[in-house]
This record gives structure tokens, C-alpha cells and sequence, in this order.
């Protein structure tokens, strides 16, 4: 077969490591790399060496290997795959007999899909299409969420127009005082008549009628000696 990439029949200690009989270079190393993670084999010391269990000893007959030598060792253990032999018998005499043989030849074939999505890949105004559909969907659900605050707006107006509207004073009154940095003010409270009642009112009060006004007249109680 001519197999590409090229592929390689495995040794038999090999073959009874990673349970593979013929596979690509590639394939047989990132297999032994799964196999040594698999089994905790990594020197954690030293990450660039591992150790040889009883089956990897078979294979490279040493106690310990460093990765950088372990693509060099497995050449020994590829060899060509073997030729697939089709048995078929020939009568040397008499009539020939008319009749067909069927025989079924393991093969490789590529995913069936990858040439298709190689070229979608690779086509930069399908990927055009794909960013203008992504923008349509995204105006469509800011749409979306739009209309379902707009629903629950006029569904809590219908339900309780009086208690709504309250609420929703209530709520800007709050952002307002925000904004304008009120927030820590409590008018309602500063309304009451017993907020006049705390001790530190008489003083101020006095200090106000003291204070000099504004048009250099003098005040009450800010008469000269």
C-alpha cells in the first residue's frame, strides 16, 4: 500500500506496548508519550527523562531515556508495512471457471467533510457572510431585550397603575438626588418639626443672626464697642 503519510509496521515488544501493528511515525511517538504520562513514568526530577517499566525496557532495553533520544531508539522498531496478499487459485487445465472474486483490503480513507471545510475555511467571503449574519442576530436580540423591558413596563402600569407610578417617582427621585450628590440628605426628615429640637440648633441659630450679611450692613447684635 502506499500509505500517505507514510506508515510503519511495529516490532512485536512495540506492538505490545501500544497495542498498534502498523501506524505513522508520528502516531507511534505521541502514542509512547500518552503511554509514559498514562503510567507516571516522567522523572519528575529531571522532566526530561523517563523511566523504563518492565514493557518499555523490552523495547529499548535501558532503565531510563531522555525524550530528545526517544524518535532515534523506535527507528529499529519500524520496518516497512507488510504487502497485502490476495489469495487466488488457477486452473491449469480444462475449462476456466467463469465467476468472480470479492476480497476486502483495509484502507484508510479521508474524513469526507475535510476538503469541504478546508475550502470554507479558506473562502474570506464566506466569512463575510458569517460576520454579517453575527451582526444581524446581535441587533435582533438587542430588539429582543428592548420589547421585553418595554412588556414589563406597560404589564406593571396595567396591573397596578397607582402603586407603579409611585414606585417609578420614587425610583427617579433617587437618581436624581444621586446625580445632584443629595443622596446622604434626608428632606423629609429636615422637614420635621422635632429635627429643630436638637441641641446643637440654639447655637446655630445664634451663630446665623451674628454672621455679617452679605451687603456689609451690620447684622443683629453686631454692633460696634
Amino acid at each position: 500500500m502506499n500509505y500517505n503519510p507514510e506508515k510503519f509496521k511495529l516490532s512485536q515488544p512495540l506492538m505490545e506496548v501500544l497495542g498498534v501493528e502498523v501506524d505513522t511515525r508520528a502516531r507511534v511517538i505521541a502514542a509512547l508519550w500518552q503511554y509514559i504520562k498514562a503510567k507516571k513514568l516522567q522523572n519528575p526530577s529531571d522532566p526530561s527523562y523517563f523511566m523504563c517499566d518492565p514493557q518499555l525496557k523490552k523495547v529499548f532495553g535501558e532503565d531510563k531515556m531522555r525524550f530528545a533520544m526517544l524518535s532515534q531508539k523506535i527507528s529499529q522498531h519500524l520496518a516497512p508495512p507488510p504487502p497485502i496478499n490476495l489469495e487466488h487459485k488457477i486452473k491449469l487445465s480444462g475449462n476456466g471457471a467463469n465467476s468472480s472474486a470479492c476480497y476486502d483490503v483495509l484502507v484508510d480513507v479521508p474524513f469526507p467533510l475535510q476538503k469541504e471545510m478546508t475550502a470554507f475555511l479558506a473562502n474570506t467571503e464566506k466569512h463575510k457572510d458569517i460576520e454579517a449574519c453575527d451582526e444581524v442576530i446581535s441587533a435582533s436580540i438587542k430588539k429582543i431585550h428592548e420589547h421585553r423591558r418595554r412588556r414589563a413596563f406597560f404589564l406593571g402600569f396595567s396591573q397596578s397603575p397607582v402603586e407603579f407610578i409611585n414606585a417609578l417617582i420614587a425610583s427617579q427621585s433617587k437618581d436624581l438626588k444621586l446625580v445632584a450628590g443629595e443622596a446622604s440628605r434626608n428632606i423629609e426628615r429636615e422637614r420635621r418639626a422635632d429635627f429643630y429640637n436638637q441641641p446643637w440648633v440654639e447655637d446655630a441659630v445664634i451663630r446665623y443672626l451674628n454672621r455679617k450679611p452679605p451687603g456689609g450692613n451690620d447684622g443683629p447684635g453686631a454692633g460696634g464697642s
